[in-house]
């Protein structure tokens, strides 16, 4: 949620970031804050002065009661009698003006980066870096699904049964390789400084409400019927709902947090759950990396949380590259973002495995995280957020570019002491 300083003052930049994020029919929500925002300040001016009238007024009385004047008392009573009955009227119209406000203040986008590429949809991002040698071995790479199926390490069939569609059992030494990278992962963000944290993987409405838009969470999450809790669809959810309404100390920030959730999906509207793979799935799991820090601080963290996403997929000798997202693929709460492809040798293409967002004070402001200044002002924390890891999607490229013309898979170095020292895994097919 933008401030509403900047529709009070210069609307029509705000109305130039609607038209950059291809979403003309917001446009009308400008000058409907716009005006609302007049009338209720003047609404709330009015109720100001009527309970300041009623305090001055109930001071003459005490005083003319004070006196004997009990005329005098008696009408100015009348006329205090008369102003209380204003105010409640004054107070519910102030309430609803706030109320209607916020609802399309909700719904307003943030403002993007001066630097963002302008585009209607994810076509029109931008690759900005390549990391490694794209490579694509002299021999036949199998589905990813199949590649797994050789070590008896996935079945959506009985999935199917028990779950339904975009779901799936991992198996042997598959299943170890999830785990294998989650603890990677963990271990490699804990060793940047980042504290490990497992958070709730439930929250309720007002968190949804806090951390994304309405459209997203339509969309993504599931709701538990008969209660006001919703699944995460990412454990960002709940790690900065953790901060929600708190006043923060200055010397407190950054705070920088790496979590570990399932997280859970409806994906609605996205390209289709898959029938086979892992690739879009209803349920999976991930490592996160969270920061929440000072305003002028927010731009070098965004550009560490990518580089760290970089940096762990070479380690697993995966080639990967940045894209910067355009304006029409960026939600509404973020100020820029970007994705981290990895190489997929089969498809000879980049699939995202990760995606690092600063949403500066839009998601805070939401939330009402505050941090005090030394100075004693307030002001509204930065947030950022970004994949660390997330299986089993990035197994698929994992498995990829670390496959054998036998059908074995190299285990990378860093990985082998969370794979009991196995330099490779041998399929059972």
């Amino acid at each position: 949620m933008i401030d509403i300083k900047l529709i009070r003052e210069n609307k029509d930049l705000v109305k130039e970031n609607i038209k950059k994020k291809f979403q003309d029919k917001k446009l009308p929500l400008v000058d409907e804050v716009y005006d609302m925002d007049i009338k209720y300040r003047e609404i709330k001016t009015e109720a100001d002065e009527a309970r300041g009238k009623v305090n001055k007024l109930s001071k003459e009385i005490g005083n003319l009661m004070r006196d004997k004047k009990t005329d005098e008392a008696g009408k100015i009573k009348r006329e205090v009698a008369k102003i209380k009955e204003s105010i409640p009227l004054l107070e519910e119209e102030e309430r609803n003006l706030e109320k209607e406000i916020k609802k399309r203040m909700m719904v307003i986008p943030n403002i993007i980066a001066d630097d963002v590429p302008i585009g209607e949809d994810d076509s029109c991002n931008v690759e900005e870096e390549r990391f490694g040698d794209p490579k694509v071995p002299d021999f036949e790479i199998p589905y990813h699904a199949d590649i797994m199926q050789s070590f008896n390490g996935l079945d959506k069939d009985a999935a199917g049964r028990v779950s339904g569609n975009g779901f799936y059992y991992l198996m042997g030494d598959i299943a170890r390789l999830h785990s294998a990278v989650l603890a990677y992962a963990r271990d490699f963000m804990i060793d940047k400084g980042f504290t490990y944290c497992i958070p709730p993987y439930m929250i309720h409405s007002d968190a949804v409400d806090g951390v994304m838009s309405f459209e997203e969470k339509e969309a993504m999450m599931y709701k538990i019927e008969g209660e006001d809790l919703y699944l995460i669809g990412t454990s960002e959810h709940s790690m900065i709902a953790k901060f929600k309404d708190q006043l923060l100390k200055e010397s407190d920030l950054p705070i920088t947090m790496t979590s570990y959730s399932p997280c859970f999906r409806k994906e609605v509207g996205a390209h289709g759950i898959e029938e086979r793979g892992v690739y879009r799935i209803h349920q999976f799991e991930k490592q996160e990396m969270v920061v929440l820090c000072k305003p002028e601080d927010s731009d070098d963290w965004y550009d560490k949380m990518w580089k760290y996403s970089v940096e762990l997929f070479r380690s697993l000798d995966i080639p990967v590259r940045k894209l910067v997202c355009c304006s029409g693929d960026l939600a509404d709460l973020k100020y820029r973002s970007c994705d981290i492809e990895a190489w997929s040798p089969r498809q000879q293409k980049y699939f995202e495995v990760c995606s690092c967002s600063n949403l500066t004070d839009a998601q805070a402001r939401r939330l009402g995280i505050r941090y005090k200044k030394e100075d004693g002002t307030k002001q509204y924390a930065h947030t950022l957020n970004n994949t660390v890891i997330a299986p089993p999607r990035m197994l698929i490229a994992f498995l990829e570019n670390n496959l054998n013309e036998d059908g074995s898979v190299n285990i990378p170095k860093v990985l082998r002491p969370y794979m009991g020292g196995k330099e490779k895994i041998i399929p059972s097919k």
